[in-house]
């Protein structure tokens, strides 16, 4: 029923949606342009799920990945995500930041800078953590808590706000 309220709902967007994708409890899509969401088969997304895709942004996410409570995607360039990747709850993943220096003007009218975000295949992203406009290699594991807002290789682990590298693993 989830699914068909989506797609009935976002006739003017592009949103694909693989038969076998569960969408939980609290699944939210909000593009009220002509943005895309594409995802994959197998892809779950336990409960409290929300995506906001704006302008002709556009957000993939690959087979077999799952977000289990809670997780917010904002994205008006591209957030593509990879296969077999794991979020766990309160995950947010955003392309842009607020521009805030001019002292005369309000944040919210200062603008953003954006900046698209990838996430390899079987990345890792534990509790609680941010990713702002980065790109993280494949099989990287982000600890609970941390802040991405640079880009992390494949095969290590970053913690920390700002999330630093702090081992590697693998190939």
């Amino acid at each position: 029923l989830r699914r068909i309220v989506v797609l009935a709902t976002h006739r003017h967007a592009r949103v694909s949606i693989a038969p076998d994708a569960y969408l939980g409890p609290r699944f939210s899509l909000w593009i009220p342009g002509a943005g895309t969401l594409a995802i994959g088969e197998g892809v779950s997304f336990r409960r409290g799920f929300t995506c906001e895709i704006t302008g002709e942004g556009r957000v993939t996410i690959g087979a077999h990945t799952v977000f289990t409570s809670d997780a917010l995607l904002q994205c008006t360039t591209s957030i593509d995500i990879g296969r077999n990747c794991i979020f766990s709850q309160s995950a947010l993943i955003v392309d842009g930041n607020h521009r805030f220096r001019d002292p005369t003007r309000p944040t919210g009218a200062q603008g953003f800078d954006f900046r698209p975000v990838r996430i390899g295949d079987g990345v890792g992203v534990m509790a609680k953590c941010t990713i702002i406009g980065a790109t993280i290699g494949e099989n990287a594991f982000i600890g609970a808590n941390s802040v991405v807002t640079q880009d992390i290789p494949a095969f290590t682990l970053a913690v920390g706000a700002p999330a630093k590298v702090v081992d590697s693993f693998g190939p």
